[in-house]
């Protein structure tokens, strides 16, 4: 029905006649001649109507906001006073000739522009009309043009896309399953899959060596910005290659993505070990353009008389730490202070400590702050000592368990960085190496730290003589603070898989019951494989500046796990779930 796109025309097709097809996206009688923005997926052109074509020009007084048209006519030069720097075809114009209605429409219930203002709950009922918008139609362009980018880069390196099964039996990763209840199979149910974890070592197994899949996986877990209950992940699997052969390969087809879709240079991807992460960053995805760092101050706090600090001090599993923001005096206020204090809570922390460096030279009257009189003169000069601290600083504190230190005061960290704008570059990746095997619970027991199939840097022997000190060969790619990606090198060898099921307590009943079919495959001469996968929908939203994923995914569900626009999750009529074998529990049972 077209010739040509509306965000197409430039002026090297003056005086071509063209014909378009589009919304109109504004419209506006000036003296007798009609203007008519036109707007399809590539952008707008103004087309203008004027008495001389009498019939067209009626068509054209009648149509409104929205209106779906087909427009002939020809290109012409704009008046040099007309011309609209800030439009890619502002130059010309198209002279309309012939107009059709293929469409009305109804005013809709927001403004389609970028000045748009509405409440996300109204964007996602209207979503098909919040596509429409260039910010939304640019974003998913740009996702489009990521995902065909991957693809070439993936197929040029030899892998295969082959797809995995949707459908699958519930295997424990970390997050509530999806269910699905079988109708042929009464009272069992598929779990849609939370990733094609076991699938992929599974395809490693059968001699496809490069396998990638531009993946569906659904978590039924909390929400946040960062987070969908179905989400879209680049998942990648080798075998015969170690974790740098494979993080090689990934990290070239993210520098190549920045290149070429955005002329950006990466630079390096240092790698930094788990421990050093935690330390100095209280995170694992830390985000290096901040230039603020955690400085550990527990062994200078084990005899001060202020209990907050040496309870976690003289605690093996406590952490007390600093955070220093250089000329934080001027900078923040005392309310600032108080609301940093309520920030904190949010992670546990039970208060926020300072002291305001006025006077480093003077330890008795140069420093400001409720807790000095807490500590002896030596310890006060040792911690300005370990801090490099200067006058017109401000120092935070933080004291409790290790885990809330470090999220607290790391996220701390990251609002300081957005609040004062200490951001010292655009882009800073990296790599986090060195992961620990396991973490501890409460009860003394273990947990994977990634799943249990990822390989340990050690033997079978040392990892069952001091599980808690073992290393994992797992690897994460860091952007800005958000984990890209993560991986590992898996466990192909039976023995050290039973090693690992050891230290969890997974029992040989369970094994067979959760894992059979991959631990079966593993009799029959697994190869050495490792492999990483990545979120797309976090890496669309870095890429194109976006503020939440649910900006560059067509269809999102809301926090809450939500379709406003479907009305999903719905209710089911009684004969679907007797066909399914299922019976709801009325709510004064539940209550009961």
């Amino acid at each position: 029905m077209r010739t040509d796109y509306c965000g197409a025309l430039r002026s090297a097709d003056i005086d071509r006649e063209v014909t378009l097809c589009g919304w109109v996206d504004r419209r506006r009688d000036h003296g007798g001649v009609i203007f008519i923005d036109l707007r399809d997926r590539d952008g707008i052109a103004q087309v203008v109507f004027d008495p001389d074509a009498a019939e067209h020009f009626e068509l054209a007084d009648r149509v409104r906001s929205e209106y779906v048209l087909k427009v002939t006519g020809r290109v012409r030069a704009r008046a040099p006073e007309a011309v609209n720097p800030n439009m890619v075809t502002g130059e010309i114009e198209v002279y309309g000739l012939q107009l059709e209605i293929l469409n009305s429409a109804e005013t809709p219930p927001f403004q389609l522009d970028e000045h748009t203002a509405v409440g996300e709950d109204v964007r996602l009922k209207y979503r098909y009309l919040d596509l429409r918008r260039n910010e939304m139609q640019h974003n998913l362009r740009f996702r489009s043009k990521i995902t065909n980018a991957i693809r070439n880069y993936l197929d040029d390196e030899g892998f295969l896309d082959i797809e995995t099964p949707i459908l699958t039996r519930a295997t424990p990763e970390g997050a509530r399953d999806y269910l699905v209840p079988s109708r042929t199979h009464g009272g069992k149910f598929f779990a849609l899959p939370q990733s094609p974890q076991l699938f992929k070592q599974l395809l490693m197994v059968s001699g496809f060596d490069r396998y990638y899949q531009i993946a569906k996986c659904f978590r039924d877990e909390d929400l946040r910005a960062d987070r969908q209950p179905e989400f879209t992940q680049i998942d990648i699997e080798t075998a015969f290659l170690d974790e740098n052969a494979i993080m090689s390969i990934t990290e070239n087809m993210i520098r190549k993505l920045f290149k070429e879709l955005k002329g950006i240079e990466l630079g390096e991807f240092p790698r930094m070990p788990f421990s050093e992460a935690m330390a100095k960053f209280g995170s694992d995805k830390p985000d290096l353009r901040i230039p603020l760092e955690l400085v550990d101050i527990k062994d200078l706090m084990t005899e001060v008389d202020f209990k907050v600090f040496s309870g976690p001090a003289n605690d093996p599993k406590g952490r007390v730490t600093a955070l220093k923001v250089p000329g934080g005096n001027d900078k923040l206020t005392r309310k600032q202070i108080d609301d940093y204090t309520k920030f904190v809570g949010i992670y546990g922390a039970k208060g926020l400590a300072y002291i305001k460096v006025n006077d480093k030279s003077d330890l008795e009257g140069g420093l400001q702050s409720p807790i000095v009189k807490f500590l002896p003169n030596d310890v006060r000069g040792a911690i300005l000592e370990r801090l490099n601290a200067e006058n017109g600083d401000l120092i935070f504190f933080g004291a409790d368990k290790g885990k809330v230190v470090s999220e607290a005061l790391g996220a701390l960290r990251c609002k300081l960085g957005e609040d004062l704008d200490l951001f010292v570059a655009e882009w800073a990746p990296l790599w986090v190496v060195d992961f620990p095997m396991f973490e501890e619970n409460d009860d003394g027991s273990v947990t994977a730290l990634h799943h249990p199939f990822t390989a340990p840097s050690c033997s079978p022997q040392e990892l069952e003589a001091n599980p808690l000190e073992a290393l994992s060969r797992a690897y994460d790619m860091v952007l800005n603070g958000t984990e890209l990606g993560g991986g590992s090198i898996r466990i192909h060898n039976q023995d050290m898989q039973q090693t690992v099921f050891r230290a969890l307590g997974i029992e040989a009943e369970e094994q067979r019951e959760k894992f059979g079919f991959l631990l079966d495959a593993l009799k029959y001469g697994a190869p050495p494989h490792g492999g990483l996968a990545f979120g797309l929908d976090r890496l669309v939203m870095l890429m194109t500046d976006s503020e939440s994923i649910r900006d560059v995914i067509a269809f999102p569900k809301t926090q809450s796990a939500a379709c406003v626009m479907t009305d999903a999750p719905g209710a089911v009529d009684a004969k679907q779930l007797r066909e399914l074998s299922i019976r709801l529990r009325q709510k004064e049972e539940q209550v009961g």
